[in-house]
Formats: C-alpha cells, structure tokens, sequence
C-alpha cells in the first residue's frame, strides 16, 4: 500500500446543474472534496478512498451513492438521513471559463453528518490512514460539531495518521471573516499537508505576499503541500519549487474543480513517493485537463 495508506474524504457532495447553453443544463454530482476523492480514487485504485459524509433517503442521494460506487470510493461511511436531502448548486460559466455558483444547500444533510440523529460519528477515522477535508467540510458543520472533529483530528494524529486539508474559503458559509479565520487556523494547526490558496489567504489573513503566505504556514510547522497561485502557477510549500504554467496554450472552458483536482494529482504523486516537483508537475497537469472541459469531473 502506498504512503498515504486509506485515504478518507469528508465533506458535501451535491446534485450539479451545470448550464450547457440557454435554457439547457447538465446534471450531475459534485462537492470539492468530492471530486477531489474522484480523482484520488480513479488514480490509486479500488479499495484506497472513501467519502464520509451524510445523505438523505431520497432519489437524489440514492443517484449520489450510484456515483460514489462509479468511482468505486467506498461508501461504508455514508450516513442516510430520513427527510433530509441533498445540497444542489447551478454553475454558469463566462466567455472566460470563470464560473460563478448559486447554491441551494441551506438543509443539506451533510451539515447533520455527525449530529445526534446520525449513525456516523468520528470513530469512522480509526479505519484510515490519512483524512483529506476542506474549509468547505468545516464551514457546514455546527460549533459542537466542529469541536467534536478537531478533537478527533488531534488523537488521530498522535496515533499516526495524516490530515490533508482545502483551505477553500466560501465566505457565504461562515457567519463572518472572524469566526472564519478562527476556525481555519485551528484546522491548520491540526494539519500536516495544506493547499492554500492565495486569493483565499489574503480574504481569510490579509496575506498579499506569497512569502508572507510560506513564512505563516512555516512556523505552523507545515511543509508539505502547495500553494495555488492561480494562473502564476503553485509553489511547494516549503519553498523548494516552483512550477509555472505550461508554455503551450490551454483553453480555459471550465474553471470548476481545478483546486481540487490539482489537490488529487499532488496526493497521488506523494503517495507514489514522487519528489516535490513531480508532485507539483503531475497536480498541475490534471488541473490543467480539467479546465479543459465543462463540470467538475473528467468524463471517464
């Protein structure tokens, strides 16, 4: 098995409606730890990763767990809400590929993953090796539940096991930039693999230089990840590479998904035992035939 031994994934996953022109719309699946559990799956092979979430007993969670067992992610860890539904969000996409969202996820399941009406609690994590969430996983979460977890993450660790983590910071999500902050740092400190990013870093911290940016997650003893610079391309985050983007042209149609399948392309290079450049190359890669298409998931 490989560095990262099983990998869970937390977080929402959600019914897509993504526009394909006028009054159309295609309908799919899709959630940022999600897709990036998609790509972590499709790279490393059945049996490696599993999403952790909650759903509700409806057809559109049923179409989810249908996509989750698709990706062949183990779905063990899935909790079924009875009267809950899913999240849903539209994307509509400019001449740029840029997407703007509306959500409708204000009654997600997912929020009531680990609430007293839920079969799944934190002992999930006793069966992994590594748990990879987001800023987005911990915004839909209540305080208690939110409490509940970081004391799950801290004995996880001082049992051995690794937390990648999204800061991903969707301010609609947080009751303000305060609270938000405060929650991300505690998550950071109980991370050993980050992705920031530096539109979110400077939102959350005020950080507009990328060294800046390094310098803090340094001294929270972090060195392994990336920092995505947007079209600057990312850089490891101990500062030993940088890489750009490619030379030739991409065609930008879709934007969506392009954080969280680089996050995959990095995770399955470290668990390969690849060097910090390839890590980054092969992050930059997926991302890069991501954008090329519309919707959050390459076709198979």
């Amino acid at each position: 098995m490989g560095q990262l031994g099983r990998i869970a994934c937390l977080g929402e996953v959600m019914v897509e409606v993504a526009r394909t022109g006028g009054d159309t719309a295609r309908i799919g699946v899709a959630g940022d730890t999600f897709n990036t559990a998609v790509y972590l799956s499709r790279a490393l092979g059945r049996g490696r990763v599993a999403y952790v979430t909650a759903l509700g007993a409806d057809r559109q969670s049923d179409r989810i767990i249908d996509a989750l067992k698709a990706e062949a992610l183990d779905t063990a860890h899935v909790a079924r809400l009875t009267g809950q539904m899913p999240g849903l969000y539209l994307i509509d996409t400019d001449a740029h590929g840029e997407r703007s969202f509306s959500y409708w996820r204000s009654t997600s399941a997912a929020r009531r993953m680990f609430a007293a009406e839920s079969s799944l609690t934190t002992a999930f994590l006793e069966g992994f090796d590594t748990l990879y969430l987001s800023g987005i996983s911990i915004a839909i979460l209540d305080a208690g539940a939110r409490d509940r977890l970081a004391g799950a993450l801290a004995g996880f660790r001082d049992r051995g096991g690794r937390v990648a983590f999204d800061t991903n910071y969707r301010p609609v999500l947080w009751a303000d930039v305060v609270t938000a902050r405060a929650e991300m740092t505690r998550f950071i400190g109980l991370t050993d693999i980050a992705f920031p990013s530096r539109d979110d870093e400077a939102a959350l911290f005020g950080d507009l230089l990328t060294k800046d940016i390094l310098d803090r997650y340094a001294g929270m003893g972090i060195r392994q990840g990336a920092l995505k610079c947007g079209g600057d391309g990312a850089i490891a985050l101990d500062g030993s590479r940088l890489h750009r983007p490619a030379a030739r042209d991409v065609t930008v149609v879709d934007t969506t998904a392009a954080g969280d399948s680089f996050n995959a392309g990095f995770l399955a290079a470290m668990d390969r035992g690849a060097g910090v450049a390839d890590c980054l190359a092969s992050a930059a890669g997926l991302a890069e035939r991501v954008v090329a298409v519309r919707g959050a998931i390459l076709p198979r």
